[in-house]
């Protein structure tokens, strides 16, 4: 369903399960930053009345998710820290169309927020079945299943308002592109990393 072009080396979990405060804290601040991007989206196409109303449920559903990433460092001991720089989406947004039409640009920041969201459901699924923490297995594939619907929406509302622009290509350009980008990663203690 999420058609990327290359999978998660499963050892990445066993990376993560070495320091679960740090996964879980970039967890946290991916779930506000992936918030902050729906309602980016929201401002910069405030005149889709569907795209508007589905982003801000979205929105909100990703400051629940913050929320329970939250609770869970509460409940384990651990501190939220501060805020993660996440490399891999700083790469990811190289490809996004900067000149051009707004529709242009609307199309890749909603293939873009697709990819993220792809990606995040990938690994989340690799944890949900590889991580030995039940609590966390359970959480993850719950969440999994959650990322798999932003995925579909961001790329719903591509198809739906992309008027002259090919998106079913512009999403295989970027598939192509993050199976690149992504090569440089799985190594590291985070949801992207």
């Amino acid at each position: 369903m999420l058609h990327l072009k290359l999978a998660t080396d499963p050892r990445w979990v066993n990376i993560v399960e070495k320091n679960l405060e740090e996964i879980l804290t970039d967890h946290a601040w991916c779930e506000q930053k992936s918030a902050t991007n729906a309602i980016t989206i929201i401002t910069l196409n405030s005149e889709y009345p569907d795209l508007v109303t589905d982003l801000l449920l979205l929105a909100q559903e990703e400051l629940v998710h913050f929320q329970m990433v939250h609770d869970i460092i509460k409940k384990r001991g651990y501190t939220l820290g501060r805020e993660r720089k996440d490399s891999y989406v700083n790469e990811l947004y190289k490809f996004m169309n900067k000149g051009g039409s707004r529709i242009k640009s609307m199309v890749d920041r909603l293939l873009f927020s697709a990819m993220i969201e792809a990606r995040s459901c990938e690994r989340f699924k690799l944890l949900s079945q590889e991580i030995k923490d039940p609590e966390l297995s359970k959480f993850y594939h719950d969440l999994m299943i959650s990322e798999a619907g932003h995925y579909t929406t961001f790329i719903g509302f591509a198809r739906k308002y992309g008027q002259n622009v090919d998106v079913d290509k512009r999403w295989q350009e970027l598939v192509a592109f993050e199976a690149e980008v992504i090569k440089n990663y799985g190594k590291g203690e985070s949801i992207h990393g």
